[in-house]
């Protein structure tokens, strides 16, 4: 073999060395490129509407009954309670009109303390001895002094008389309100007092209260005063009916702040047509302070902040769009929209933590 065969060999070798370094590398290079994948973040949207939204300010306070009668003993002797047309005695509970005999006080006692007897007597013999005392006037037998005398005697024991009916009127005791017996004949261990049981001046028979009308006492911090008005309107709620509503409204505002918790006391007027509040009840209640309808409403899981800026992502087909927005009235469940978005667009609400202006979503739900 010459000396150029060799070199022409040799060259040959190196080429075809390097095309095939060349082209192994080039299939090592394709085999460790990825397939591209389009990776879109699933979320979930609402569209913007319209609703009613409201600024309410919540508090809590205690039921009591607006007015309340207390019924004592004025004339002591042996109670009895009184009782339905059934026969049955009343009870704590119970409904009563205007005018229900409620108790009465009985007994020797209760007799001696009226002395209607003994005073009615008095009366009829004053009255006869003034009318003797005005013949004799008349006859001039007597002076106008004497007859003036016999006719102040005779006021003085009808006063007497009077008095003691009224005083045996006293020993049956009658509401002058309706509403529910609050309390029924107690005694001071809170027991209740048996039907012919002595009872001492003072006693308390019963506490009569309405209660188709309760009063919630509810205390604000300070800065609310200036939001808070009587009149306005107010809703209450309890736990034990999570789905219903009672209306209201504030009735009174306390002239005075509590110069310890530095809050105010405001009365507010519920509605109890179907009796099913109590007094003593806890219950929450919202001050409406204004109110707003058919104004654009967004969820409120849908705002986020970015940036200190509140913000929505607005679909816009399989991308979303940041933009800004400025709230108005709102709850924990809806906020009005004042700038920022329009009646009918989507906004997502549910995988917005990750999102950016543009980002490919898939939207479910």
């Amino acid at each position: 073999m010459s000396r150029n065969d060799f070199r022409f060999s040799a060259a040959g070798w190196r080429c075809a060395a390097a095309a095939a370094a060349c082209v192994a590398l080039a299939g090592c290079q394709a085999a460790s490129a990825p397939n591209e994948v389009d990776f879109l973040v699933p979320v979930s949207a609402a569209e913007v509407s319209t609703g009613n939204v409201e600024d309410l300010i919540v508090a809590t306070g205690t039921l009591r009954a607006a007015e309340s009668v207390v019924l004592q003993v004025e004339t002591p002797g042996r109670l009895e309670v009184g009782r339905h047309a059934s026969g049955r005695r009343l009870a704590e509970g119970d409904r009563v009109t205007p005018d229900q005999l409620i108790a009465a006080v009985t007994g020797e006692d209760a007799r001696l303390a009226a002395r209607v007897e003994v005073t009615h007597k008095a009366y009829l013999s004053a009255q006869a001895e003034r009318d003797a005392r005005a013949r004799l006037f008349e006859q001039e037998l007597i002076s106008a002094e004497e007859l003036r005398r016999a006719e102040m005697a005779l006021e003085e024991a009808k006063a007497s008389w009077e008095q003691s009916l009224l005083t045996e009127d006293r020993a049956r005791l009658l509401t002058p309100i309706g509403g529910v017996l609050m309390e029924v004949a107690r005694d001071e261990n809170g027991m209740p007092v048996a039907d012919g049981q002595l009872v001492a001046l003072g006693f308390q028979v019963a506490r009569i209260s309405p209660v188709d009308s309760l009063i919630a006492d509810i205390d604000l911090v300070g800065p609310e005063l200036a939001r808070v008005r009587p009149g306005q309107e107010a809703r209450l709620r309890h736990f034990a009916w999570p789905g219903q509503s009672f209306g209201g409204g504030v009735v009174r505002l306390s002239p005075e702040v509590d110069p310890v918790t530095h809050t105010f006391r405001a009365e507010v007027a519920v509605r109890n047509p179907g009796g099913l509040l109590r007094p003593g009840m806890f219950v929450e209640v919202s001050l409406v302070v204004e109110q707003r309808n058919e104004v654009p409403v967004v969820p409120r899981e849908a705002v986020t902040e970015r940036g200190g800026r509140r913000v929505v992502f607005v679909l816009d087909g399989q991308r979303v769009v940041r933009r800004e927005v400025v709230l108005g009235l709102g709850d924990d469940e809806v906020a009005e929209v004042r700038q920022g978005l329009e009646v009918g667009e989507r906004v997502v609400v549910r995988g917005l933590e990750t999102l950016t202006d543009g980002t490919r979503v898939s939207v479910s739900g």
